[in-house]
């Protein structure tokens, strides 16, 4: 049920990306006078789509269907769900269409049109897919805001963890992170997470009315995506969603929203903290206290060898919440700024990171089945976390494809530019090397990043 729910969500998400891209080709081109043969999601073999001509159908296309089309567009599933294209007369793309090199130009033709319309056509994918990410952003401040977890004060230090390691205790406040002020929790995970991924760290902190900084080598902070850095915020309490039937929470008498205060005298403040004490007690019986409403009460609980009592544990902040609230105006500077962040920002900061080697190259890079397992995770933790998601990939996707690669289409804006300053179209032989050569890489590097997918499974 979970491989069905990570596909449902994937295909979502892939769909309304490709969907979103192809269209703005798609318009672009029939508002500039360019016919659009094919709009297809997915590369290669046509499984089955629909024309005026035909109408649905299975398979390929007749010949004398593809010859007959005009003004009208074959929509179409292909194959390998790997992307998707508009088929444009005229055009040296991904299609492989070279037949009408030798014919002479047709007014409805791709090569037939002025630079700056091909030049909008080539370049409406990638606006698109930019106005869906500030469409989702914008949408998102106006409709949720912000919520700010208001607290730099560490609550629980994982045992093991390279925090617990370096000295960092319970109860320090962080003042900054690499000398990045740090006002909320949330600048504290972005700060170790995202902002100086595959980078030492230096941490000043407050203990007990004395400034301390603790640094950290890269080498010892490792990858965080792999692991936990191990600092967790004040008043994170867990609290009991239910028990497992038959198991001895449910014979201790545990029952929903109970706040388990202490393990075998060890005082509760963290869900985390709950998590590990529970497993450096398996195979023993421990005192468990936990509060239900205002009256304590207790019992003596046999930990199993799994390190498990059955219970399934929320996690209830207590401390102070900082809403941001948005307008229609101030949600605009809100809304690009998540995109500059998100999109460039992040996204060229881990690719540089990847190129001087801080980071590996198969923990930047992720592929169809990463952007799968992400897309189900998103969508666990709730709508906006989903859309949020699409909207950082819609970035993304814009990014990527306006670099200057062959096969992108900032591959073919480039030669786009190279006809409007030397007023000459770049030799059809050419393109189409060009052509072939970016989208044998692309397929190459799309090849190497599924198996990176696979062997990180865990």
């Amino acid at each position: 049920m979970e491989i069905l729910s990570t596909i449902f969500y994937f295909l979502i998400v892939i769909g309304v990306l490709v969907f979103v891209h192809e269209f703005g080709h798609f318009f672009a081109a029939r508002a500039t006078g360019m016919r659009a043969e094919v709009f297809a999601f997915g590369m290669g073999y046509r499984l089955f789509g629909w024309n005026r001509l035909d109408g649905f159908t299975f398979g390929k296309l007749k010949k004398e269907t593809e010859e007959s089309l005009g003004n009208h567009t074959d929509y179409r599933i292909c194959a390998f769900p790997i992307g998707g294209y508009v088929k444009i007369p005229g055009m040296i793309d991904e299609s492989m269409d070279k037949e009408f090199i030798n014919k002479p130009p047709q007014p409805w033709e791709y090569r037939a049109k002025p630079v700056w319309k091909r030049m909008i056509v080539i370049t409406a994918g990638v606006i698109m897919n930019i106005f869906l990410a500030f469409l989702i952003f914008y949408s998102l401040s106006i409709f949720k805001g912000k919520s700010l977890i208001d607290t730099t004060t560490i609550g629980y230090v994982a045992k093991g963890s390279t925090a617990a390691e370096f000295g960092i205790q319970k109860y320090d406040k962080i003042l900054s992170i690499n000398n990045q002020p740090i006002s909320y929790w949330d600048d504290v995970q972005s700060a170790l997470y995202i902002d100086n991924l595959g980078e030492s760290i230096s941490i000043d902190l407050l203990r007990n009315s004395q400034n301390i900084t603790v640094k950290i080598p890269k080498e010892k902070v490792g990858i965080l995506s792999d692991k936990a850095f191990g600092l967790y915020p004040e008043k994170m309490y867990p609290v009991l969603n239910g028990t497992v039937s038959g198991k001895p929470a449910e014979f201790a008498g545990l029952t929903k929203g109970d706040r388990i205060s202490y393990v075998s005298g060890q005082k509760i403040d963290n869900t985390q903290e709950l998590i590990d004490n529970i497993k450096l007690n398996a195979n023993k019986d421990v005192e468990i206290k936990w509060m239900r409403n205002e009256t304590e009460m207790s019992s003596l609980i046999s930990v199993g060898a799994d390190s498990t009592i059955g219970i399934d544990i929320a996690t209830k902040y207590e401390g102070t919440v900082k809403e941001v609230k948005y307008n229609v105006i101030t949600a605009i500077p809100r809304a690009f700024s998540d995109m500059y962040y998100f999109g460039i920002e992040v996204f060229f900061k881990s690719i540089g990171k990847v190129i001087i080697g801080d980071i590996p190259f198969k923990k930047a890079i992720g592929g169809p089945i990463k952007i799968a397992q992400a897309s189900a995770q998103s969508a666990e933790s709730g709508f906006a976390a989903f859309i949020g998601f699409v909207a950082l990939l819609s970035m993304s996707l814009a990014v990527i494809n306006i670099l200057p690669f062959p096969a992108l289409d900032g591959g073919h804006f480039v030669i786009l530019v190279w006809e409007a300053v030397f007023r000459r179209p770049v030799p059809h032989k050419v393109q189409i090397a060009l052509q072939n050569v970016g989208f044998i890489l692309l397929i190459a590097l799309m090849l190497f990043v599924i198996y990176n997918d696979i062997i990180s499974i865990k």
